[in-house]
């Protein structure tokens, strides 16, 4: 029997654990300056231990900037602004910044109440489990690739009629894509990437879907044949699938590491499962609906699919990070 105690113990470690992952990144390299975070598109928060001079604060020359990997290249700061208790500056740049790059802050002179307290040399960039967290619900939601990218409409109105089907098929879907995925940054990071053999990307993408659709085809065949006959050729079309060939193509473009690569494929196999699911549940419930005889089938789910699209297109432009 579990003591109380003891029932509060590991999910107290978890919690710590989460804390420590969410924490990290936020500490800067000087006692005086607390923080420092992206605000919007093009302005930058630095948070101080202290009430700072108005003059020192509004002054640009005191702070320069640039991107870690090109340190010679400063961005222009166009205004300051500094918040009435004069312990958070603001720094608003002429250009949109890249936030997926960590970033250099130079201060000189810092004072505070007529005190000089010193110059430092602090890093800007998002926590990283949030930027991870970020590509994850991206993917998933507000970047869905069926109904924001129109990609894999043909598996997508082909298994979405039964509800089971849908589920089936989402599930697989999303495991091809995990493993597909995966293997595909692998070969890219350590055989494509090193020889400059980047030309054959998507050759060696589709052999990589190729591989784990026919792997996931002979193992469904024997655990569950009605699935599979349920399935039918939608099995075999997700090989020319858009979407499982537009994640591992994004992955190099973008140059992901291997957990970033991951929350990518996770978000797009999900998002592929939601859309299906919500799709299969709506068709469903259409079956026992006056629906005109010209709209029935595949008519009224294509009307149907453009109503999800501007329902996710609410989606869009949302930053959870």
């Amino acid at each position: 029997m579990i003591t109380p105690k003891r029932s509060l113990f590991f999910p107290g470690i978890a919690a710590a654990l989460l804390g420590l992952i969410l924490l990290c990144g936020c500490e800067t390299e000087h006692s005086f300056i607390k923080k420092t975070a992206f605000k919007g598109a093009r302005e930058i928060v630095v948070s101080f231990a202290g009430p700072v001079e108005e003059g020192w604060a509004s002054t640009a020359a005191n702070f320069r900037i640039y991107e870690k990997t090109d340190p010679d290249i400063p961005l222009k700061i166009v205004r300051t602004g500094l918040s009435a208790d004069r312990t958070t500056l603001t720094l608003v740049f002429d250009e949109d910044l890249n936030q997926k790059q960590p970033h250099v802050l130079a201060v000189t002179g810092i004072r505070s109440e007529g005190k000089p307290v010193g110059d430092a040399l602090v890093s800007v960039k998002k926590l990283y489990a949030g930027y991870v967290f970020s590509i994850l619900i991206g993917a998933m939601i507000i970047n869905n690739f069926v109904f924001t990218k129109y990609l894999g409409l043909c598996v997508f109105f082909g298994t979405s009629k039964r509800k089971s089907t849908a589920v089936g098929m989402g599930v697989t879907f999303t495991i091809v894509m995990v493993v597909s995925a995966m293997m595909s940054w692998a070969l890219y990071q350590f055989i494509l990437k090193p020889f400059s053999l980047n030309f054959l990307q998507i050759v060696v993408f589709i052999g990589m879907v190729s591989l784990s659709v026919q792997a996931v085809d002979t193992i469904l065949r024997k655990v569950n044949p009605a699935l599979f006959k349920a399935f039918g050729v939608y099995l075999v079309l997700v090989i020319a699938n858009c979407v499982i060939i537009a994640v591992p193509l994004l992955l190099a473009d973008n140059e992901y590491n291997a957990l970033e690569s991951l929350a990518l494929a996770i978000g797009a196999g999900v998002g592929f499962f939601i859309a299906l699911f919500l799709m299969s549940s709506v068709r469903e419930r259409l079956e026992l609906a006056d629906v005109p005889p010209t709209f029935r089938g595949l008519p009224i789910a294509f009307v149907l699919g453009g109503l999800f699209a501007l329902a996710f297109m609410g989606f869009s432009g949302m930053s959870i990070f």
